[in-house]
C-alpha cells in the first residue's frame, strides 16, 4: 500500500536501493546469533540504515550540505561491507547472501559517486 503523501526524495533510485538494501539486511539479522545483539548486529543495523537515512535527511538541504550526507551515506556503505564480510567469515550469512549485499554496495557507491560529481560539478 501506498501514502497518498509522498516526498522528492523518495523517487531518488539511489534511495529506493539504500531503503532496499537495510530491508535485506534487518531480515539478515534475526538469523544472527544473540552474542552479537549488542556487536556485530547492532553496528550492521545502524550502518545499513544510516545511508538511507542520510539521503533523506541531506536532500532538502543546499547542494553543500547534500553532499556532506551523501559522503557520510558513502561512509556508512563502506563499513557495510566490512560488517558483509564479517557476518560472512563467522558463518551468519551464506554466500549467496554476501554476494547480493556486495553487489548491492556496488552499486550504491556508484549512485553516490555519481550523484556527488553531479552536486559538485553543478556548483564549479
Amino acid at each position: 500500500m501506498e501514502s497518498k503523501y509522498h516526498f522528492s526524495f523518495e523517487d531518488l533510485i539511489l534511495y529506493q536501493k539504500a531503503m532496499e538494501f537495510g530491508e535485506i539486511v534487518h531480515n539478515q539479522l534475526k538469523h544472527f546469533p544473540k552474542i552479537e545483539d549488542y556487536r556485530l548486529s547492532s553496528q550492521f543495523a545502524r550502518a545499513a540504515d544510516s545511508i538511507a537515512f542520510n539521503i533523506a535527511e541531506g536532500s532538502g538541504s543546499s547542494d553543500a550540505r547534500f553532499l556532506n550526507y551523501l559522503g557520510i551515506s558513502r561512509d556508512s556503505s563502506r563499513e557495510c561491507v566490512s560488517a558483509t564480510t564479517k557476518a560472512f567469515k563467522r558463518k551468519y550469512i551464506t554466500f549467496e547472501e554476501y554476494e547480493i549485499n556486495r553487489g548491492l554496495l556496488v552499486e550504491i557507491n556508484k549512485m553516490l559517486s555519481s550523484l556527488m560529481k553531479h552536486l559538485e560539478n553543478k556548483n564549479n
